[in-house]
């Protein structure tokens, strides 16, 4: 992902990741070619899981360390580095989906409109829900009924359900509290039985 670092062979081959942040703000290269080594994996699921697109997944990743390696030093510790790097991830990828839906409109209105917004043809039904779910298997089922939730509930149920995270941690990435975290699991869960229900019978 990032290529031609210097080497520095002071570098602990293992530091904590407080160390590691000490090492960053220090300008060792090499502990940025740590860091990477070490997280570029759970941003990247990160960020795929709530895009769905290997490729915006990876720009994503790219800018997250990006963002790290230009604003270490305003980095003072008041949450786990894992912490902020799950926070960037998730906020870079919601960014990168309302452009993409943006895009997705626009480009959808210009078909429908002429040079003078008069209407070309009608709307297609491709919205139907029989249309949606003709043919699709029960996990795509379940990926478009996570896509269909709010942001705040499917940022909690892809941390808690595709990386694993706890809930504290989840409360930290989001920045609220276990309850409020346990609420929008709740909710999650309640709202894909909901979708998912008619498919199952």
């Amino acid at each position: 992902m990032f290529h031609g670092l210097p080497s520095d062979s002071r570098l602990n081959c293992s530091p904590t990741d407080p160390e590691l942040v000490a090492q960053l703000q220090a300008g060792r290269a090499a502990a940025f070619r740590t860091l990477v080594e070490r997280y570029q994996g759970p941003v990247y699921r990160t960020a795929l899981s709530l895009l769905r697109s290997p490729e915006e997944a990876e720009d994503v990743a790219q800018e997250v360390f990006v963002e790290v390696y230009q604003t270490i030093d305003r980095f003072r510790g008041e949450a786990a580095l894992s912490t902020w790097l799950y926070r960037l991830a998730t906020s870079r990828a919601l960014k990168h989906r309302q452009k993409a839906r943006a895009k997705k409109r626009l480009a959808f209105l210009t078909s429908l409109l002429g040079a003078h917004h008069e209407v070309l043809h009608e709307l297609p039904d491709h919205r139907h829900p029989q249309a949606l779910l003709e043919g699709q298997q029960q996990q795509q089922q379940l990926v478009d009924a996570i896509a269909r939730l709010p942001d705040s509930q499917q940022v909690a149920f892809t941390l808690r359900h595709e990386q694993e995270l706890s809930y504290e941690e989840i409360a930290a990435v989001l920045g609220t509290t276990r309850p409020a975290v346990e609420s929008l699991l709740f909710r999650a869960r309640q709202r894909l039985r909901q979708f998912l229900q008619p498919h199952l019978v």
